[in-house]
């Protein structure tokens, strides 16, 4: 008769270990390809000189000019496809819902609105990101300042926890702030000049051509998983037990802010660096949920793992698959994205029967 091997809390950890560190293996590879694919190609002989004057901060030859930009669009693409999957994690877990993503809240329209009215008057590229970025603040301010109190911090929540704010309410409020959003930036696209137009619509798309290093999004990325794996116990404490989990001793206001907050300024980074990139943050949770499990423990770093590196190999994709020419990156994760989600959506049927 065969045995099952029990599954202790001693052997969780290795198996945590092991699963994070094939993820890293693997966006390690997608940021080595990255670097190499392109249509000039870089020589192999060259490759170890280009990499010593990279590591040396001065790039003196054609294959080290050529890492140096490529990867610094790939660190970008990393970054924004890491927190566009944590913001989708977090979003989730805000709203107890498996099919929100970090746009549902009107985010992302906030930043169209700042960033496509920078780029109707004709700003600079710092003015059309600072415009996204404000737009972005603008609108999670303004739909926190709404929703405050189905957030559970106002007194709605009674004691004991038994109810802490209707999710629903919330979700409400950033679909109507989204659709105002998204009648100012249809105005301003049919008011634009033609020689603007194209700009804005790959803006609207998500595009990461002209994207170097830039450190601000990986500041906010890594303190934002840091934090949420100081709070991992306690949601899933919250998902298991959401209308129990303040008499098992959560906080779920502040929990509840925190998510918000957090999954907003993720949210705001990504689509100030690359756009509104679709289906990173609804596809990439659902898979990593599927894969590894609800536990938010290996949930939150695994998500940001795959994440970049999913954001990355699409980002090589849609600058060599049609090279020299170069397409919009959110094109790619949507073509990819679309079925992937649908055959989530047919294996959550199948095990519902």
């Amino acid at each position: 008769m065969n045995t099952v091997p029990a599954f202790t809390p001693a052997s969780m950890p290795a198996r945590r270990r092991a699963t994070l560190a094939l993820l890293a293996a693997c966006a390690l590879l997608a940021l080595a390809g990255a670097g190499l694919a392109g249509s000039v190609s870089v020589p192999l002989a060259e490759l170890p000189g280009a990499v010593a004057s990279l590591l040396a901060g001065a790039p003196d030859s054609m294959a080290a000019t050529l890492l140096d930009l490529r990867l610094g669009r790939a660190s970008s693409a990393f970054a924004t496809g890491a927190s566009l999957a944590l913001a989708g994690v977090m979003m989730q877990a805000l709203v107890r819902n498996p099919l929100a993503d970090p746009y549902v809240l009107g985010v992302s329209a906030g930043a169209a609105v700042g960033a496509l009215a920078a780029l109707l008057f004709g700003a600079a590229l710092w003015l059309v990101d600072l415009g996204a970025l404000a737009g972005a603040v603008a609108i999670s301010l303004l739909l926190y300042a709404l929703a405050r109190r189905d957030l559970g911090g106002g007194r709605g929540a009674v004691a004991g926890g038994a109810h802490s704010g209707d999710p629903g309410v919330l979700l409400l409020t950033g679909v109507v702030l989204a659709s105002a959003c998204m009648a100012l930036v249809t105005l301003m696209l049919s008011v634009a000049p033609e020689s603007r137009l194209r700009g804005m619509v790959f803006w609207m798309i998500g595009d990461l051509a002209g994207s170097s290093w830039r450190l601000l999004p990986w500041l906010v990325l890594g303190g934002a998983l840091l934090l949420a794996l100081r709070r991992a116990r306690a949601l899933n404490v919250m998902a298991l037990h959401a209308e129990g989990a303040a008499t098992l001793g959560v906080n779920v206001g502040a929990l509840r802010r925190f998510l918000f907050l957090c999954s907003g300024l993720l949210t705001a980074c990504a689509v100030t660096t690359g756009g509104a990139i679709g289906f990173v943050g609804l596809v990439v949770p659902h898979a990593c949920r599927h894969a590894f499990g609800p536990d938010h423990r290996i949930l939150l770093p695994a998500a940001v793992l795959a994440g970049g590196g999913f954001l990355v190999l699409a980002d090589t994709l849609a600058r060599t698959v049609l090279a020299p020419q170069q397409l919009p990156v959110g094109v790619l994760t949507s073509l990819i994205g679309v079925p992937v989600f649908l055959f989530q959506l047919h294996q959550l049927h199948l095990r519902a029967r």
